[in-house]
């Protein structure tokens, strides 16, 4: 397992932001607040780094707070959750989230840019929510400070962040992550605001995507689209070099191993193997959306309602086979969550090649999801495989699974934020001093994380 010593150096913070805070807050018929952790795939992401580092997190509360009752929101934010909330009105949290995040650069990052409509209105509404961000950061940044940004929701702040804060505060690095696909330049050029998002992102030390590809994809936008030559590990951009780097994200195994051993755990897989004893159980975990192949009504029984994590780890651990058919997804930690639980049955992963899990994964098997025969022959594979080639397959997938946790995703960005943000405009004069060529250049890119290459064309059905 990795070290969970902290990546940060004596004295210097963490300030994480991201669109929404990890806490719900909900306001009662009494008017008092009720507080709770959220659920989530950065809030699950950012548990193991949580283990070792302390950080600031910052973002939306969810809800409008009264001015009269602000300071009681923040007092209780900070001192339960070490949280600070961005205050943003319900219409300018609904415009900025729903009408331009969601509804535009999420399809468009997807591969859907038949399903945006660019609204102006909403693209202001954007521009605004990050603006409040970066000055509620810049009121509390302090020299030295690193600053972690996530996803597409604030593709804008590194750059606001950097204006608000000018010349005032010292050797403050930035980091920003993205949790969805960044797609082909070809695409991404659809955008009518595409060239304010890149450099609103190119105001880091430090740029992380999941994959290879969505970092070459950057690469390759910031090159065709802002006309900004790249390295094989970053852009030149107002005189240093800015880090591109990819970061596959992980799960938290223990969290799986541990709720297993419940008693309540154990007597619903006993009951659920009593129920379909006999036959072959596949399990496929998705929200209801058109990324996650599942546009259509099948003659499947959807359970359309959350799962609580208790039957949802008992429903995976009874499962022969798990399937993940999205037609594009970031990372995908279903696929991860299920190798978790499976350390006694040793069932079949069946892995879009479009999620960025397939990468890392290899013993699943990867399929295109487009094409139903194939889909259909990979699903017939992972029922009728024999236990020796499902043992084979588990220990790679439960050996990378272990390995390359949520805590290792997150100690590395920051490790790498330290490190990379002090050498910068040292690695550019390097550059100019012995020039890369310009293909090798648009083809490669650093990762801090191993990823098997093998997996795509070993396992390719």
């Amino acid at each position: 397992m990795p070290s969970l010593e902290s990546p940060l150096k004596e004295g210097a913070r963490l300030l994480l932001v991201s669109n929404r805070l990890p806490i719900t807050i909900k306001r009662s018929d009494d008017g008092k607040y009720e507080f709770s952790m959220s659920s989530g795939g950065l809030v699950s992401g950012l548990s193991g780094l949580s283990k070792s580092t302390t950080f600031q997190w910052y973002g939306w509360p969810g809800l409008e707070v009264p001015e009269d009752e602000i300071h009681l929101v923040k007092k209780r934010l900070s001192d339960e959750y070490d949280a600070v909330p961005v205050l943003i009105d319900d219409e300018l949290a609904d415009r900025h989230y729903n009408g331009f995040s969601n509804s535009i650069l999420w399809p468009l990052f997807h591969y859907h840019p038949g399903e945006i409509t660019f609204d102006e209105s909403a693209w202001y509404a954007y521009r605004d929510a990050n603006r409040l961000f970066a000055k509620a950061i810049a009121n509390d940044v302090k020299d030295g400070d690193l600053v972690w940004v996530h996803d597409y929701h604030l593709m804008l702040l590194p750059a606001m962040l950097r204006e608000e804060i000018g010349t005032s505060k010292k050797n403050v690095k930035i980091g920003f992550f993205l949790h969805t696909p960044f797609p082909s330049s070809e695409i991404y050029r659809i955008l009518p605001v595409r060239n304010e998002l890149l450099l609103g992102v190119l105001h880091c030390d430090l740029i992380g995507f999941h994959t290879y590809d969505y970092a070459r994809h950057f690469l390759s936008s910031c090159s065709r689209i802002l006309g900004l030559s790249t390295t094989p590990n970053g852009v030149e951009f107002q005189g240093k070099i800015i880090t591109v780097g990819a970061f596959p994200i992980g799960i938290d195994p223990e969290k799986f191993t541990e709720g297993l051993k419940k008693e309540k755990v154990q007597k619903r897989i006993t009951a659920l193997e009593q129920k379909f004893q006999g036959v072959k159980l596949m399990v496929g975990v998705d929200r209801l959306d058109y990324i996650k192949g599942t546009v259509e009504f099948m003659p499947i029984h959807f359970m359309h309602k959350s799962v609580n994590f208790d039957e949802l780890i008992a429903l995976y651990a009874v499962s022969d086979v798990c399937v993940v058919s999205s037609t594009r997804d970031g990372m995908n930690l279903v696929s991860y969550e299920y190798i978790a639980t499976q350390k006694k049955r040793h069932g079949c992963l069946v892995l879009s090649e479009f999620a960025g899990a397939a990468q890392s994964l290899n013993g699943s098997i990867i399929v295109n999801p487009w094409n139903t025969e194939e889909l259909a022959n990979a699903f017939q594979e992972a029922v009728t495989m024999s236990d020796e080639q499902r043992t084979l397959n588990f220990s790679k997938l439960d050996k990378y699974v272990s390995k390359y946790t949520s805590a290792f995703w997150g100690q590395s960005f920051v490790s790498e934020l330290t490190r990379i943000s002090e050498h910068g405009e040292k690695k550019l004069r390097l550059r100019r001093s012995s020039k890369v060529p310009e293909e090798t250049a648009k083809d490669a890119v650093v990762a801090s994380i191993p990823v098997d290459d093998s997996t795509k064309n070993e396992n390719k059905k």
